[in-house]
């Protein structure tokens, strides 16, 4: 049993400002697995100050400084990440080999970037006689979801540590634990004093107090789009800079050749990892309307093939993270199969022999795109499939969304994927499982502004100063 009740404010441990604790469940089992702290608008006044006298020295640091602490970090890390995949798999249900695979991985991949970065990055550029500075923004808000926990926290703390920034981070209340053990990182790393915050709670409380104080110069949020806004709508009376990173319908365009059958099974097999659970999920599966049959029985092999059950054993697929979200899932489905959506794999209910967990049946569906199932984010393990008649149906269909964030190309012919790529409206686009830590992630439309990962994730914790007549 986990009990973390303490924040890390101004480089200590403390007792909350004002003591209350929630229990956290562990989604396979349901039981009680631990206790936080929740924190008050009391706590976010004493993280902000000390974040604020922080920023007067750590603000002034060289590259070399920085490079160090980066370094230190990354040995630690490397230290506690068995640690980090443990607590992953309790607090939110990704099964082992996911979690202390590209769960942790992913953590240890925004570090390394940072740290890559960070060597060459120009915080100065002379043109002509003017000199272009890139300095730190200053105090920044993390808020960070449950579904990725250390990619999404990673993402936002070093390239904010990098530039010179101090934080306070928010973590989810559904999976507190690794950002728990991150902090402990930090803080045998050698983090001065106020540079890095944590404090524990509910969004509502703490993310309304962080996106509204006078002394937070930016907030960094990622999730769902109401709370994207309303963070918007708060942090519009101190006119703050707000990065938003939120939720997704993505294409997965499946192009006509000889590795038909193969792409459709691996589009499958990947909408199911970590439960459906994933913003840039590819959740809306395109493919060529005169093979729908053959695509069809190749999603539902793949659904059926998807292994699932104790996220401690080896399998595939664990739990979603709440009864709440089992909940959403179990309702879209039944809306899916009440709006005419020909069900091909999974359905409704537990999968067989599960009868404790919040366990979801790998599901596919074949429907159209104006459905409720093909328009709104379900963010669980069930996919549609979507017939096109020709290219252009195929990118039409893509971009008929009110989101943005991801989308996907699979086929044989490497120029028509690059030609579909281009004109696809969405942030970040993998052609044929292309993946790159140094390129830049974020939505058009609805799914969000600002972007991270890379030099672009930099980008977005600087303000840039002209000096005229600098030369």
């Amino acid at each position: 049993m986990r009990e973390y009740l303490q924040f890390y404010i101004d480089g200590r441990w403390v007792d909350p400002a004002h003591p209350r604790t929630a229990e956290v469940v562990n989604p396979a089992t349901e039981a009680v697995s631990g206790t936080i702290s929740l924190g008050s608008a009391a706590d976010v006044e004493l993280a902000v100050a000390a974040a604020r006298r922080a920023f007067a020295s750590w603000s002034l640091t060289t590259r070399e400084q920085r490079l160090d602490l980066l370094r230190a970090i990354q040995a630690e890390y490397a230290r506690r990440q068995p640690e980090l995949g443990e607590a992953i798999t309790e607090e939110m249900g990704a099964p082992a080999s996911l979690a202390n695979g590209f769960h942790v991985g992913l953590g240890a991949g925004h570090l390394q970037t940072a740290i890559e970065i960070l060597k060459d990055y120009r915080f100065e550029e002379q043109r002509g006689a003017t000199m272009i500075a890139r300095e730190p923004i200053g105090v920044c808000a993390l808020i960070t979801p449950w579904n990725w926990p250390m990619n999404q926290t990673c993402v936002k703390i070093f390239p904010a540590l990098a530039t010179g920034c101090t934080m306070i981070l928010k973590p989810p209340q559904l999976a507190p634990y690794s950002a728990q053990i991150l902090a402990e990182i930090l803080d045998a790393a050698g983090v001065p004093a106020g540079v890095f915050n944590m404090i524990q709670g509910a969004g509502s409380v703490i993310g309304t107090a962080l996106s509204t104080h006078p002394d937070v110069d930016m907030v960094s949020f990622t999730g769902s789009e109401p709370v994207g806004v309303q963070i918007s709508r708060d942090a519009a009376q101190t006119v703050k800079r707000v990065g938003l990173e939120l939720g997704g319908k993505s294409p997965f365009i499946v192009l006509d050749d000889d590795d038909l059958t193969a792409n459709v099974t691996g589009a499958t097999a990947g909408m199911m990892g970590n439960s459906g659970q994933t913003c840039s999920a590819g959740s809306r599966l395109l493919v060529p309307a005169a093979r729908i049959d053959e695509a069809t029985a190749a999603a539902a092999a793949a659904a059926d093939a998807v292994s699932v059950g104790d996220p401690t054993g080896n399998v595939a697929m664990g739990p979603v993270v709440s009864m709440a979200q089992y909940d959403i899932i179990q309702d879209y489905i039944g809306r899916g199969l009440d709006g005419g959506a020909e069900l091909v794999a999974g359905g409704l209910g537990r999968p067989e022999g599960l009868d404790r967990g919040w366990f979801v049946k790998p599901t596919v569906f074949v429907t159209t795109n104006d459905t409720i199932i093909a328009r709104e984010e379900i963010f669980g393990p069930v996919l549609v499939i979507i017939g096109y008649d020709d290219i252009d149906h195929a990118i039409e269909i893509a971009n008929d969304t009110e989101f943005g964030l991801a989308g996907y190309v699979n086929g044989r012919d490497t120029e028509l994927c690059r030609a579909v790529a281009k004109r696809m409206r969405t942030g970040w686009i993998s052609i044929n499982g292309g993946f790159d830590f140094h390129a830049p992630f974020g939505g058009y439309k609805r799914s969000g502004n600002g972007r991270e990962w890379g030099e672009f994730g930099f980008d977005e914790y600087v303000e840039i100063k002209s000096m005229l007549g600098y030369g």
